[in-house]
Formats: structure tokens, C-alpha cells, sequence
């Protein structure tokens, strides 16, 4: 049950209502949409019927929870979301599992990095605990709208915006906090079986110091023009460098691993290190500690306990991978998240001329594949890991 938090309000501190599940309201809508084909879903295009809803006031604290009909918010045209970008986003993903009940992927993880980035542009303070209950309580009532199939799942989008109504530059101390839903497929479109990436070193993505280790608004809509450029260049996504040793740092909005051959016949799994330019990711974070499970106490499908793979966080640049590709030794590339858990790496254009990948019948190889299927298993509920997947109940 929530409790208090205590605020800034002007100089003065003082104690105001937390959220509290226990005084949700729930008000149904009366006409229900109806439900897609789950093969006509585009990713983040069809809304649920339902939205939960709560408000931040500098006095009283948060409001009352309520689940309502999805629709419209108001907010001042001096808000301080349209004015300053005080935006912050989770993306989490639910399934229905084998005994029917929905359930949820390590959602404890999106809750706390919610808290995180909200803190890093002074957003109000909230208990994540009971923002879980909520989120739990809305994803049952939408459980309808989860599709029963590999690669699909609803997809769920906890917001909080600032909504102080002043021009001033300054902490907001209003807020929404909302969260929607929607049913989605498969990240990469029909057909496509990997994804080619263009390296931006011209243009930042996140830099020392600034806000790329959290899942704020204002990180992406720079990376808008860019992305497009890369579309025009024929490819999907951009590899995101920085410095003038161009390191490597995410791929889109996903983080970025490598597979490289040991010379002791093993495999060395690679992603860029948590510096403050990268985003904590939980799709990231599984894929590390699944990678350290093998073979010692789980092996991952289509991987034999022969199979040694060896998980580091270390800094890549350009050269180091057109090096390894020169050598024969860059065995996979792929990027992983909430969206599209796993997806492969087909070649990467840098300085006018590609790196190509290995090519795989299935357009995923073996590692990549692996910790997909493995990942989805568990969320699905099929494979029980660590207590990942949580029922929504």
C-alpha cells in the first residue's frame, strides 16, 4: 500500500501522497474494439481499449489510480513536456502463457529504470512497487488483446510527462503518469531475415555525461534524421559511433553485441560497457547472464555444452571490427530489446564500403538464434528462468 514521498516545493520539503494501488478505480469502457487479425499488426499502430491514468499535484501528491477508456489528455500548451522535453518511457512486453494467465518479462527492471530516467530530468518520485501492481492490474484487464503466437505480445508503454503550466526554465512539479498498450508482431518485417546498419559518426546519439543511460524523450528524436539518411543510403538502421576513435555504442534504439572466434576455439560475446552513453537494457542484461549460464547450468537451444561462449562488456571501435571481419573472425553481429528481442546483422556500411557478416539460412546464427528462442521461451512461460517471467495477477 502507498505511503508518503517527500517533495520540493519552492524551499520547502514536505510530505505528500505516494501512489497507492489500493485506491484504484476502475470505469470500463462500454464498447469494446474489435480485435485484429494478430498477421495485420504494424508495430505501436493499434491501442487497447483501456489506459490507466494518474496525476501529480505539488500539494496533494498523486491522485487516485484510474483505469479508463483509451482517449485524449489535456495538458497546458505551456506544459513543460512541450516546452523542455521532460518525457520519460518504458517499453515492457506482455504474453499469455501455457495456463493462460498474462504475465510479464522482468518488469521490476523497467519499473526501477523508469524511476532513473524520471529522476534525471526532476520528474516527481513515485513507488515503483505500487506502479507494478497497476501495471499488472491493466495488463489482466486488456488480456484479451494479447495475440497467442511466437513473436507476438502486447506491448505495454508506462509514460510520464511534466505538466507544470509556466514558461520558466525549472523542475516540473506536476506530472502525468499513464500507460498504454499495444498488440504487436514481430519486430523486422515479413521476409526480411537481418538488418543492415549504416555508422553516423557525424551525428551523436549520447555522449560522456548526458543522458544516453537513461529512456528519456529527448534521446531519440535526434536520431530521427539520421535514421532517414540511412534509409535513403539503403539501409535499415544506424550504428551509432562516438569519439574520434569512433566507438561503437548502440545500434537504432537497441544495444549491440558481436560474436567473435578465440583462437582457443571458443566464442567471445562483446557489447559496449554501461558508461553513462549507453541504455541499461533488460533485453541487454538477459542476454548477458544467459550467455554466462551456458552451458554450466542451462543449455541454449541449438547450442552444445561444447559450445563455449564467453560474455564481455568491452569497448569495439570500426577499426577493431573491420579488423576482425578482414581476419574472419566476426562470426555474428546483432542488436537486442524490448521491441525486437533479438535481431541479426546482415553488414554495416562505414566509410563507403560494408563489412558483410556471415550469411545463415535462417538469417540468424547460431548465438543469435539461440538467445532468441531462449528468450522467448521465457517469456512465453514455456522455459522457467530466475523468475523472469511474472503472472499478472
Amino acid at each position: 500500500m502507498g505511503g508518503n514521498i517527500t517533495v520540493a516545493n519552492g524551499s520547502v520539503e514536505m510530505q505528500v501522497a505516494d501512489l497507492d494501488a489500493s485506491k484504484l478505480r476502475i470505469n470500463l469502457s462500454q464498447t469494446l474494439k474489435d480485435i485484429p487479425a494478430k498477421e495485420t499488426l504494424s508495430f505501436g499502430q493499434t491501442m487497447t481499449d483501456h489506459m490507466l491514468m494518474m496525476t501529480f499535484d505539488p500539494v496533494y501528491g498523486w491522485s487516485s489510480p484510474e483505469i479508463k477508456p483509451y482517449g485524449p489528455i489535456s495538458v497546458d500548451p505551456a506544459g513543460s513536456c512541450f516546452q523542455y522535453s521532460t518525457n520519460v518511457f518504458e517499453g515492457m512486453k506482455a504474453y499469455v502463457g501455457p495456463d493462460g494467465k498474462p504475465r510479464l518479462f522482468r518488469p521490476k527492471m523497467n519499473m526501477e529504470r523508469l524511476a532513473r530516467s524520471a529522476s534525471r530530468v526532476a520528474l516527481p518520485p513515485f513507488s515503483t512497487d505500487e506502479l507494478l501492481k497497476l501495471v499488472k492490474k491493466l495488463v489482466s484487464v486488456e488480456s484479451r488483446w494479447i495475440p497467442v503466437a511466437k513473436g507476438y505480445s502486447l506491448y505495454v508503454r508506462p509514460t510520464i510527462i511534466g505538466t507544470k503550466p509556466a514558461l520558466a526554465v525549472g523542475p516540473s512539479d506536476h506530472a502525468i503518469l499513464y500507460v498504454i498498450c499495444s498488440p504487436t508482431g514481430p519486430w523486422v518485417r515479413s521476409g526480411q531475415k537481418a538488418i543492415s546498419l549504416y555508422a553516423v559518426d557525424e551525428h551523436v546519439r549520447s555522449w560522456p555525461g548526458g543522458t544516453g543511460g537513461f529512456k528519456l524523450a529527448l534521446n531519440y528524436a535526434p536520431t530521427l534524421m539520421p535514421q532517414a539518411v540511412a534509409q535513403k543510403l539503403g539501409y535499415d538502421q544506424c550504428l551509432w559511433l562516438l569519439g574520434e576513435d569512433k566507438k561503437v555504442t548502440e545500434v537504432g534504439a537497441m544495444n549491440f553485441f558481436v560474436v567473435v572466434q578465440r583462437e582457443d576455439g571458443g566464442w567471445d560475446v562483446i557489447t559496449p560497457p554501461l558508461d553513462g552513453t549507453i541504455l541499461p537494457g533488460v533485453t541487454r542484461d538477459s542476454t548477458l547472464k544467459l550467455l554466462a549460464a551456458h552451458p554450466s547450468k542451462s543449455v541454449l537451444p541449438g547450442l552444445s555444452d561444447s559450445d563455449k561462449l564467453h560474455p564481455q562488456e568491452l569497448q569495439m571501435t570500426m577499426a577493431d571490427l573491420r579488423k576482425l571481419a578482414e581476419e574472419g573472425r566476426l562470426l555474428e553481429a546483432f542488436g537486442v530489446g524490448t521491441a525486437a528481442i533479438v535481431t541479426a546483422v546482415a553488414r554495416i556500411g562505414f566509410e563507403g564500403k560494408d563489412i558483410n557478416l556471415p550469411t545463415h539460412e535462417s538469417g540468424m546464427g547460431p548465438v543469435a538464434q539461440a538467445l532468441y528462442d531462449r528468450i522467448i521461451d521465457i517469456q512465453m512461460g514455456r522455459f522457467e528462468w530466475e523468475g523472469w517471467s511474472v503472472v499478472c495477477e
